[in-house]
């Protein structure tokens, strides 16, 4: 009689309760936020606008400009593959709906399979998942925690550092990814260890694409983040000196909330970080309101997204594409 093997369950269980411990503990942190400052949040009267709207569009139009770049990617680690625009913008939107299982593996396992069908090496695509998510944490960390510190910054750092401190410290090992003179022998000593096989150095980008793909990758952040400035001014009258500080605010926020790899889709997470900030331009109320509104939408343009895949889906069935060369 053969046992099952106990090794995974203990991993189970930690990932469940690390889950758990913080969505629990924003549980917590909300409920207090609403009970503290239930009668504002009534009198709010949050109606339907159609700023709201435009939020959702831009909230759904960032995803599949991000798909763009990753095709970019995917296309210079490849180059004997063509990834047309359409089949980027697809495969990425499919990914992006599988963010709600934790650490985003169904989004990598969604790509390495079509990679497969379309004859890409397995290494590649698991190398230009890693890069897009590298380049879009640091195209988001990087400017909007600069804007932060420099608008909010004293006040945060002194209430809630691990706030800002945090996802700097994250940058230190994901800069380490920019660099293919490290990030070549440690990606290659685990491929000999798992893949049993060696990574090309041709298979990691040189410096100056690097620099360009950080560039391009700040495009979706703001476009994300001018959709939480309109979510604001669906419901509050700020200051325009307050928008660009709150559009920085949605973007490290969803960065956070990416970096909570135990958390599907950062839930919770984000919510948070946007309370922690948006308090210095709203009341406490308002902060709860922004957070929880700014997730349904965001929800809404997901469903957007899963439709507008539903169609490029249909259009490729109708045109397939060409197998790469040698495949």
């Amino acid at each position: 009689m053969t046992l099952p093997l106990p090794s995974r369950v203990p991993k189970r269980l930690l990932r469940y309760g690390l889950t758990f411990i913080v969505l629990s503990l924003v549980a917590v942190l909300f409920w207090r936020a609403l009970s503290d400052n239930w009668t504002e949040v009534q009198a709010q009267n949050l109606q339907f606008n159609w700023l709201m709207v435009v939020a959702v569009v831009l909230f759904a139009i960032a995803v599949p400009v991000s798909g763009l770049l990753w095709g970019a990617i995917v296309n210079k680690l490849s180059p004997t593959t063509t990834v047309t625009p359409r089949e980027a913008m697809a495969v990425h939107s499919a990914s992006w709906l599988l963010k709600y299982v934790p650490g985003q593996v169904g989004s990598l396992l969604n790509k390495v399979i079509w990679g497969k069908k379309r004859g890409i090496s397995r290494s590649i695509m698991v190398i230009s998942f890693i890069y897009e998510n590298v380049f879009l944490q640091v195209s988001s960390i990087v400017p909007s925690a600069a804007i932060l510190l420099v608008s909010v910054g004293l006040v945060i750092l002194q209430d809630n550092p691990v706030t800002v401190l945090l996802p700097i410290l994250a940058l230190i090992p994901l800069l380490m990814v920019l660099d293919r003179r490290l990030f070549h022998p440690v990606l290659n000593f685990g491929a000999k260890r798992i893949l049993k096989q060696e990574l090309p150095r041709e298979y990691f980008l040189p410096p100056t694409a690097v620099g360009g793909y950080l560039v391009a990758f700040v495009a979706p952040r703001i476009i994300n983040g001018v959709g939480f400035v309109f979510v604001a001014l669906a419901f509050l009258d700020l200051e325009p000196s307050a928008w660009v500080p709150l559009a920085a605010t949605y973007v490290l926020a969803g960065a956070i909330g990416i970096l909570a790899v135990f958390v599907p889709s950062g839930l919770g997470v984000r919510e948070a970080v946007i309370f922690v900030f948006a308090l210095q331009y709203t009341t406490p109320a308002q902060a709860v309101i922004l957070s929880l509104l700014s997730r349904l939408l965001s929800t809404v343009a997901d469903a957007v997204v899963a439709l507008f895949y539903g169609m490029l889906t249909l259009w490729l069935k109708r045109r397939p594409p060409k197998l790469s060369e040698g495949a």
